[in-house]
């Protein structure tokens, strides 16, 4: 299924693919300030829509994830890295999917604090 997304003031908008059943709820010290709901893609399944000199990037810890937010609103739509097999990802905000139910989803802890 092809779902669309954005920040808060559509600065930073994309499409992505894919059936989100299942949110990741991490406890690391940022996403536990930011209190996004985290699904991971591969590349190929997220097309950013909007022109990338509206996103801003944050790296921290080990910086294998480059974490994008607004310049605007400060909304955290997406991230991108490599996963555990070296292949090109997106991790998704679905919080920034308007027409996903996330009273629907399984919410899975992630504790990345401790990784």
């Amino acid at each position: 299924m092809l779902h669309q997304g954005s920040c808060h003031c559509g600065q930073i908008a994309f499409e992505v693919e894919g059936d989100f059943n299942e949110g990741l709820d991490c406890n690391c010290s940022m996403c536990r300030r930011r209190g996004g709901l985290l699904a991971f893609v591969p590349a190929d399944a997220f097309k950013l829509k909007t022109p990338e000199s509206g996103v801003s990037t944050y790296n921290f810890n080990t910086r294998r994830l480059h974490h994008h937010f607004c310049s605007t609103c400060g909304i955290a739509p997406y991230s991108e890295g490599q996963g555990p097999d070296g292949k090109e990802m997106r991790c998704i905000n679905l919080r920034c999917i308007p027409t996903i139910d996330l009273d629907a989803l399984k919410i899975t802890k992630w504790d990345g604090a401790s990784h």
